[in-house]
């Protein structure tokens, strides 16, 4: 009967490791994913990033007119477009980067134990991306890098790390 238990038990503990191992290949790739996204968008030059986040910023100024049922005229519509096409910008970038922060945190919750290692490795994570990510766009043409974009993707990394503890302590709590 021993035995039986010490077999049961070394099961449970393959079938958690080879669940952890599935759910970081998984991650890891989606994380691949965004990478290469981010990237993607970083290598625009400076017309093309600006255009997309001037259309961008279009889309949203219809959206609202439409759902207020306000009919704006095009000239104020116009203002609206300008005024938030910086502050979409940036939270295109916590966004992107609470997703970085998200992927991460699954990754690492699979292999360590939370604790004040855990945040420092996942916040170094989501910081020297950030910054290579700025670097790299240092090398674009009509782009520049920017600290205030480092902090904003840290930032909105250890956000996404954050809404992921929060889930697993709910979870846990169950």
């Amino acid at each position: 009967m021993h035995q039986g238990l010490k077999y049961i038990r070394l099961s449970m503990r393959q079938i958690q490791s080879s669940r952890g191992t599935l759910v970081t290949i998984i991650a890891g790739f989606l994380l691949l994913l965004l990478y290469v996204a981010i990237f993607g968008f970083s290598g625009q030059d400076g017309d093309t990033s600006g255009n997309l986040s001037f259309h961008i910023s279009e889309l949203c100024v219809d959206f609202f007119n439409t759902v207020s049922g306000k009919n704006w005229s095009e000239v104020f519509m116009a203002e609206l477009v300008e005024y938030f096409e910086n502050p979409i910008r940036k939270l295109a970038h916590f966004g992107e980067y609470a997703v970085m922060g998200i992927l991460v945190h699954i990754i690492l919750i699979q292999w360590r134990k939370r604790d004040r290692y855990f945040c420092f490795i996942l916040f170094l994570w989501v910081l020297i991306s950030a910054s290579v990510d700025e670097i790299h766009q240092y090398f674009v043409p009509g782009r520049y890098n920017s600290l205030i974009d480092v902090i904003i993707d840290t930032c909105g990394g250890m956000f996404g790390a954050f809404f992921c503890s929060v889930i697993y302590k709910f979870k846990k709590a169950k």
